[in-house]
């Protein structure tokens, strides 16, 4: 939950710093931190979903367990 916040907040602070720069006509400086931005994002989305699998095997693994301890 703490990696998911973090690139969420780095993500919105590198858009930032890329509409600064892209404001001040430094388009290196604006591409730099816009790509920075969107791999961030896609980072927070890649965590996100691996919480979500794996609180889903989790989900399936103990809704399994009784089944398997009836037939052992």
């Amino acid at each position: 939950m703490l990696l998911i916040r973090a690139f969420q907040i780095s993500a919105v602070a590198l858009i930032g710093a890329a509409a600064y720069f892209f404001s001040r006509g430094d388009t290196d400086a604006a591409f730099a931190a816009a790509v920075l931005a969107i791999c961030a994002f896609f980072l927070n989305i890649r965590f996100q979903i691996k919480q979500r699998v794996d609180a889903r095997r989790a989900a399936e693994e103990n809704a399994a367990l009784p089944d398997d301890e009836a037939n052992g």
